[in-house]
């Protein structure tokens, strides 16, 4: 074991500085007057196929002109974002975007017995969502309200870009947080090892 002083002289010695993570602001507003969405994972996010089972969570990003949102579409088997979508509300639009792109990453129209797993935001129950699930083959599954482990890839995934990219930079501007985002990204898929799946993303 290591001395905390001593630890802290070396560090300074060599210029570094420990990060402590920010603390979290839920973007989840469940709609208590939606229809109910069974949870069909059940903390069981290692599926052996590709397209079983996807996951999907909003957050977001702080700009000089205000909040840049983004939401996700990870798949599970793979832990490779396939689909998101960023924008300057969190709404159905943007969860509906980040889902079509998930598909039309996939080269299919539709998704028939692929299930998404998500939280029990109005977002996610809305009309337009559900009605997207249906028109995709996709079909629905909902974490528990205020359980992040019920969804933890999906939470793990933003952890990962906050503490990774978005806490280390300020972004002048929403256009600016896109392009450095999609760049993170863009590694995040190709070239980051993923111990779950002894590998990169794929």
């Amino acid at each position: 074991m290591v001395n905390r002083k001593r630890t802290a002289r070396l560090m300074r010695q060599e210029g570094l500085e420990g990060h402590r993570p920010r603390r979290r602001r839920s973007l989840t507003r469940p709609d208590q007057g939606a229809a109910p969405i069974e949870d069909l994972v059940g903390r069981r996010f290692q599926p052996s196929l590709l397209d079983t089972v996807w996951c999907g969570d909003i957050t977001y990003i702080r700009t000089g002109q205000g909040w840049l949102y983004l939401a996700t579409v990870i798949d599970l088997a793979s832990r490779r974002l396939i689909g998101w979508s960023m924008g300057d509300r969190h709404d159905a639009t943007l969860v509906v975007d980040a889902l079509q792109m998930a598909v039309a990453a996939r080269g299919r129209s539709a998704m028939d017995g692929t299930i998404f797993h998500h939280d029990r935001g109005s977002e996610y129950t809305s009309d337009a969502f559900r009605t997207t699930c249906r028109q995709l083959g996709v079909t629905q599954s909902s974490s528990r309200t205020g359980s992040c482990l019920d969804n933890a890839v999906a939470e793990s995934f933003f952890a990962a870009l906050k503490v990774k990219l978005v806490h280390r930079l300020h972004f002048a501007s929403r256009a600016e947080a896109r392009r450095a985002i999609f760049a993170w990204v863009h590694r995040y898929n190709h070239r980051r090892r993923h111990t779950t799946i002894g590998g990169p993303s794929r």
